[in-house]
């Protein structure tokens, strides 16, 4: 058996640096990349936070709840403004990124104003959980749906990460919600808007794009996609990005499994959207669509897809 030659792999390796290197290193010194590990930790955290006693320590008091939101908050403090400092630094134009006092300022702002939003994170979460409770029947709790569906776990990952994404903080939205896709199955961009009571019944196979706005007490099944169509290109031939290319589902809207519904469209409020159907048109409130309905449209060279 021959012998490999680690030393020329490695020089060959380094030989073919290119643009996905460059961000370690800058100047005289690496800079650091945001840690997946210690996100997802503190994301744990954040969830014992959001629901004391289910997550984390489950032996609270009234006594010892003050402080167990505390220290826990105070050690996500110390965490975030790290993290995001990494992933300000990630995309910092400058040099020496690590040397950068706009970064280390910019992460404390950020990390403060999402501190001051976990209340509101709280309430619409208690939203989600109250909307899976009664949508649906095999539920025997509000605490059943905490510990145990998919899609709470992935709508709190979701809103936790959109507030990060509101406030334009670089990588860190996408490492919290692809972690909860690697988890449950259902992918959900941050950059997506959801309303109140939001519920994802299965959850399996789930896609939201990016630029989806979804309103409130909407509820889909396993297997939906909310998707986009192909890219426009531009006159080079390269796509144009920073478009509003997802679905728009209004209030009380109802989504089967396995439907995919691609393009800015819109889904009318009170509608509801059988399984499988595929859908690149909008729809009026109120309608009922189905598999035999979408069928007598006609889809030539693709329908633009």
């Amino acid at each position: 058996m021959s012998e490999i030659d680690l030393k020329g792999v490695v020089a060959e390796l380094c030989s073919q640096c290119n643009g996905e290197s460059r961000w370690l290193l800058r100047g005289d010194r690496r800079a650091d990349l945001p840690s997946r590990n210690v996100l997802i930790g503190m994301v744990e955290d954040l969830r014992s936070v959001l629901f004391p006693g289910y997550f984390g320590t489950s032996e609270l008091s009234a006594q010892s709840l003050q402080f167990h939101l505390g220290a826990t908050l105070d050690r996500v403090l110390r965490t975030l403004q790290e993290q995001i400092r990494r992933g300000l630094c990630f995309v910092c134009p400058q040099d020496t990124p690590y040397r950068c006092t706009e970064c280390e300022d910019e992460s404390m702002s950020i990390t403060h104003t999402f501190l001051s939003r976990l209340p509101r994170i709280r309430a619409l979460l208690s939203t989600d959980v109250a909307a899976a409770y009664e949508g649906d029947p095999a539920a025997t709790s509000a605490g059943e749906a905490i510990f145990c569906y998919p899609g709470i776990q992935a709508i709190a990952n979701y809103r936790l990460a959109h507030e990060l994404y509101l406030l334009e903080v670089p990588l860190i939205p996408r490492i919290i919600t692809e972690h909860a896709h690697s988890i449950t199955g259902i992918d959900i961009h941050p950059g997506a808007t959801i309303g109140e009571k939001f519920f994802i019944d299965h959850g399996t196979g789930v896609v939201i794009g990016e630029t989806c706005e979804i309103g409130d007490r909407v509820r889909i099944y396993q297997g939906v996609t909310l998707g986009a169509k192909s890219l426009p290109l531009d006159e080079n031939g390269n796509p144009i990005k920073g478009i509003r290319r997802h679905p728009v589902v209004e209030d009380d809207v109802v989504i089967y499994s396995g439907a995919t519904i691609l393009g800015r469209v819109t889904i009318g409020r009170g509608s509801v959207i059988g399984g499988n159907v595929w859908l690149t048109r909008s729809v009026s409130p109120e309608s009922r669509i189905t598999q035999a309905q979408v069928r007598q449209d006609r889809f030539e060279r693709g329908g633009g897809i």
